[in-house]
């Protein structure tokens, strides 16, 4: 019996292209940028996403919404979606939905809010947040919608987690969510993140990097280009501290083969404007640099050395370096590759797409180290391209309909 009902479900699925391109023109078209990046938050897709699930008579939904008064409702949302199985055991699909912003629209060739075919490819899709993440989220609906519409209760519950503020650190999102719910997920429950993945489908991420963001200032002495002597000129002493990252990486120089890229990365990232002419030194400048540390190293160690280059740097130019932490997210132990989530994964892959899949780490950050650092194993897996961030972000309907199905093939045990 269990088998004919996953037969069912994955053939419901099979169909189901039309649908992930629906969903993925309503999502997109209705952003989730958050405040920090210039937007009004997820609210929008959030009671989107509930009223769709609703139509299916899928009820048990439960917000945990975080306060921020930076935002119009006051609140950025977060879910917890049920359908029940035969059993209370839960296979969990989290997708986060907040988006990065499209960046310079000129370097699209399509409008980034308008989610659009490919003109030679109808499968292949572009628009903002189509691959991050909006494909976790709807590969999650499809599911849900499927086990409602064909009447079939899987072996394992199905639970869906959507949250906010995945891309500008998780404080009113999935850590919230732990916070306020610390035991949701239950001994024996699958947890799949997808946001990291392959185009091929292969590969199971189930080790993340340490992560620390910093907010380096320089403040100098502002004066006229013309008598640079009259002044200490804090974007000479900046370009110090950035093309000093590059030695720092050097001292952290362990290479780790789970790991792609295998090192430690210290990464200058975004510059914040300085002086508006060109015939002025900059007194102040401030800037960010980007590190992914791998875990045998802790992130207090690179704190210390990047603190001690800007000491260095401002004896040498006379300026005052501050060096401050804008996110710290320390490495988590990795999932085990005999893990039950990851065992089942596999399984389905091999089932659903016929391939074969190998485990590794990477730099990139996924609420899966919210889980893992409290001891429960998660899978980041999804069929993708890996080009989250970019313009002309694009996904495939078919990989969509894939990970559903792979999805929903774990919900039965066979």
């Amino acid at each position: 019996m269990s088998l004919e009902q996953k037969q069912k479900i994955l053939a419901a699925l099979a169909g189901g292209a039309d649908r992930v391109f629906a969903l993925q023109s309503r999502l997109t078209a209705l952003r989730g940028l958050g405040p920090a990046n210039g937007g009004s938050g997820e609210q929008d897709k959030a009671d989107f996403l509930e009223s769709w699930l609703r139509s299916f008579g899928i009820d048990d939904i439960e917000h945990v919404d975080a306060p921020d008064s930076r935002v119009p409702s006051g609140k950025r949302p977060n879910l917890i979606v049920r359908v029940p199985g035969r059993s209370a055991r839960t296979l969990w699909i989290l997708g986060h939905m907040d988006v990065v912003p499209a960046g310079e629209e000129s370097l699209w060739r399509t409008d980034p809010w308008t989610v659009t075919r490919d003109a030679d490819d109808p499968d292949l899709i572009y628009g903002r947040g189509v691959e991050d993440n909006q494909q976790a989220i709807v590969c999650g609906c499809m599911v849900a919608a499927a086990l409602k519409e064909n009447g079939v209760t899987p072996d394992l519950s199905l639970g869906l987690i959507f949250v906010s503020d995945e891309e500008t650190g998780n404080a009113y999102g999935i850590q919230y969510l732990l916070k306020e719910k610390p035991d949701f997920v239950k001994e024996g429950d699958l947890v799949m993140v997808p946001d990291s993945g392959s185009p091929d489908g292969t590969f199971i991420e189930v080790a993340e990097k340490g992560i620390l963001w910093l907010r380096v200032t320089v403040d100098g002495v502002q004066c006229h280009a013309s008598k640079p002597d009259d002044g200490k000129n804090a974007l000479v002493a900046s370009a110090a501290i950035i093309l000093g990252a590059a030695e720092i990486e050097q001292r952290f120089d362990a290479r780790d083969s789970i790991f792609s890229p295998d090192r430690s990365t210290f990464t200058p990232t975004k510059h914040e404007a300085n002086v508006p002419n060109v015939n002025t030194i900059p007194g102040r400048e401030v800037f960010y640099i980007d590190c992914r540390v791998l875990p045998c190293y802790t992130l207090d160690e690179v704190l210390a050395a990047f603190r001690d280059l800007g000491a260095r740097v401002s004896e040498t130019y006379g300026v005052n370096v501050d060096v401050q932490i804008q996110m710290c997210e320390p490495a988590a132990a990795p999932t085990p590759e005999d893990s039950a989530v990851v065992q089942s994964l596999k399984k389905a892959v091999k089932e659903v797409l016929g391939v074969d899949c190998w485990c590794g780490g990477v730099g990139g950050s996924t609420v899966a180290v919210s889980f893992r650092e409290r001891g429960i194993h998660a899978a980041v897996w999804a069929h993708i391209f890996e080009n989250c961030h970019t313009p002309n972000e694009a996904a495939r309907l078919s990989f969509a309909v894939g990970d559903a199905q792979v999805y929903a093939s774990m919900l039965f045990l066979d």
